[in-house]
């Protein structure tokens, strides 16, 4: 499977931080956000990814993520030259995706929770048409809202409803088969002169070729688009990691779980960060695993 970033944009809820620097380069908390996006990709096994982003931008991703070799993936880039929807980022990358499976992730979109990897690998193995993720959610009029029913089916897709008869938001990432591009293709702009996300999702729900994964509780979903959610999301991030001695979308420990890199490749990355508490972490998981000659993931 490949993988798609979308992080273009303008980033103009973030202004006047995002005037001079893409919204994906800002930081949560002690790394740049589009580390999040990149390590729920990683979890769920790809390492073909495309970064979408703009002209004025892919200097600054190039130089933080480089080829992506160094965490064991293969990093590419593509310019999406202005902001035309979800669902344009497939057509933008149609040449990385060469009608393959792809999964999609929003770069200001932040997932966590237990079994991540798992349940991302399993969605991924028994892919057929779309997978969506769902999550409760207390103000589903803000959101595109799944309607499934008592079994859990998907049933229908609603952007944003004024009377919501479900509360399950559709989050930013996206699992679809090898026709995505060529579906995306068949796409109309809307009104607002995008590509929408949700109408590529109809077009595999009238195929009865969509389903939906509750992410449920125990799961965090965090939009870090907004001054105010991004706070949020720094303050969710530092309060784990503090409590719990580990690091979230560290990509050099997950690159060594997955068994991307070796040990003593992440051990050296984290040499290279210098005498920071992360680089010291991204060592000391290095030299743990070393010992117990442990693979897998455990977060």
């Amino acid at each position: 499977m490949k993988g798609i970033v979308l992080a273009g944009g303008t980033g103009t809820r973030l202004h006047p931080v995002t005037l001079s620097m893409s919204k994906q380069l800002v930081p949560v908390y002690n790394k740049p956000m589009i580390y999040y996006p990149l390590s729920v990709l990683m979890l769920a096994g790809i390492r073909e990814i495309l970064i979408v982003t703009t002209l004025e931008d892919i200097t600054g991703f190039r130089r933080l993520l480089g080829d992506g070799g160094q965490w064991g993936l293969r990093l590419s880039y593509a310019i999406q030259s202005a902001p035309r929807g979800i669902a344009d980022a497939l057509i933008v990358g149609a040449d990385h995706v060469d009608g393959e499976p792809v999964a999609l992730v929003l770069g200001d979109n932040i997932f966590h929770g237990p079994g991540m990897s798992r349940l991302l690998r399993r969605a991924v193995a028994e892919l057929t048409g779309a997978v969506l993720f769902g999550y409760p959610v207390a103000d589903p009029q803000r959101y595109g809202i799944a309607e499934v029913d008592a079994d859990g089916v998907l049933r229908g897709l609603v952007e944003k409803p004024a009377e919501p008869t479900s509360n399950l938001a559709v989050t930013g990432l996206y699992l679809y088969d090898g026709r995505a591009v060529d579906m995306a293709l068949r796409l109309t702009p809307s009104a607002r002169g995008e590509l929408e996300i949700t109408d590529l999702n109809r077009l595999y729900l009238e195929l009865g070729e969509a389903r939906v994964v509750n992410l449920g509780r125990g799961f965090a979903w965090l939009d870090a688009g907004t001054h105010e959610s991004l706070l949020a999301a720094s303050e969710y991030v530092r309060t784990l990691e503090e409590r719990q001695g580990i690091r979230i979308a560290c990509l050099e420990e997950i690159a060594l779980r997955m068994g991307f890199i070796s040990a003593a490749d992440c051990y050296r990355l984290g040499e290279q960060l210098g005498r920071t508490a992360y680089g010291r972490y991204v060592m000391d998981v290095a030299s743990a695993v070393q010992r117990a000659g442990l693979r897998e993931v455990v977060r």
